[in-house]
């Protein structure tokens, strides 16, 4: 039996509820943190291998690439953070309804972007 339903291909007129989008951004920093660390652990192997190689390091991270890039590796990793203290909260039989959930996820966003704002004041200031 072939069911005639409708189909929405227009994915900007779906509206995600912001407990997806948390989530979503969780499960995204955790895969963009992986990539992450080519740069990081590029940066601590030619650091530690010699004065030069920190010298290098060190001059590299001076460019406005380099600090967006660590800027971003931050916010990705307070987000990460943040995210999986909410699911560890959740685990635990906090947080489960669908208000407390919401507003829970909401605080997450919120207090993310304060974090990254202030992180990128750290990092060029």
């Amino acid at each position: 039996m072939k069911k005639q339903r409708p189909v929405n291909l227009d994915l900007t007129t779906i509206s995600m509820p912001v407990t997806a989008t948390a989530s979503i951004l969780h499960r995204v920093t955790g895969v963009a943190m992986f990539f992450a660390l080519i740069f990081v652990i590029w940066a601590w192997a030619v650091s530690l291998s010699s004065a030069e190689g920190f010298a290098l390091v060190k001059e590299v991270m001076t460019s406005f690439v380099a600090k967006f890039i660590a800027w971003g590796t931050i916010t990705m990793l307070l987000y990460h953070l943040l995210g999986g203290i909410r699911h560890l909260i959740m685990d635990m039989g906090h947080w489960e309804e669908l208000e407390s959930g919401k507003l829970s996820a909401k605080i997450t966003i919120a207090l993310w972007i304060v974090l990254a704002v202030l992180a990128g004041v750290w990092l060029w200031f």
